[in-house]
């Protein structure tokens, strides 16, 4: 009788895991890599981006201007981290001084290079699978909900943090990111005008970074200023006295 009991436990244990698991509560297990912006930090549940889960980003638009400022918010992020950087992609166009500026040494980073998409989600997998990495990167056209679940799967089993950047050759190919995933945060990042100066020149690149989507969170916009040699944004200080137009936040499902 003791024995029936002590499985019964086991097995309703095993059960809990797994809903809290799927509805976001496990994040509380979890650590967590904060921006250091408050503003931002405070709409992530644990203060940061969750280590052990999947963080989707693209750009604004389907254009190549986006999509770079897509890259370097993902490169951002993985600089910001510790220990080696899996990069899976099927197209060669990275710029590697641009990461090297933002902090993410190309001595740090593993590029696998992939014929088809097929075989980075593959790669992807098996890096998050591996662990003790930083963070594991790809790049992907589609991400599917079922191939998202076993991603998020990974990553929640190695502890290591996984990004995804979704690029696109076409408009029509845009749509997919209003697809549901299994990721933990989606992200949308556009370019803005640079940081206006009190003489003339070109000031810091700003991007407007939306929160489209936060498990267990509240979505929002942000204009911030680029990622700087330490993979470190900023909010945009011309707007610091308009917090309206700095954040808006707004509730998703």
């Amino acid at each position: 009788m003791t024995t029936a009991v002590a499985t019964s436990n086991a097995v309703l244990d095993e059960l809990r895991e797994k809903i809290a698991s799927l509805e976001g509560t496990g994040l509380r297990h979890r650590s967590f890599l904060p921006f250091g912006l408050s503003e931002i930090d405070a709409q992530l549940p644990g203060g940061g981006l969750a280590y052990g889960a999947l963080h989707e980003v693209a750009g604004g638009g389907n254009g190549a201007i986006d999509g770079a400022a897509a890259a370097l918010f993902i490169g951002g992020i993985a600089a910001r981290t510790t220990g080696k950087v899996v990069w899976c992609l099927t197209r060669f166009d990275l710029f590697f001084p641009a990461l090297a500026q933002i902090g993410l040494h190309p001595d740090r980073v593993i590029f696998v290079e992939c014929d088809k998409e097929e075989t980075v989600l593959a790669s992807f997998e098996e890096a998050l699978r591996y662990g003790g990495l930083g963070a594991v990167v790809a790049e992907l056209v589609r991400l599917p909900m079922t191939a998202s679940r076993r991603l998020q799967l990974a990553a929640e089993k190695s502890g290591t943090l996984g990004l995804v950047i979704r690029r696109w050759r076409r408009q029509t190919e845009a749509s997919d990111f209003g697809m549901p995933t299994a990721a933990v945060t989606r992200w949308r990042i556009s370019v803005l005008p640079s940081e206006p100066l009190p003489v003339p020149g070109v000031g810091r690149a700003r991007w407007l970074a939306e929160l489209m989507r936060v498990r267990a969170g509240e979505g929002g916009e942000f204009i911030i200023g680029a990622c700087d040699g330490q993979g470190r944004i900023c909010l945009s200080s011309d707007t610091a006295d308009r917090p309206d137009q700095t954040r808006r936040s707004f509730a998703l499902p």
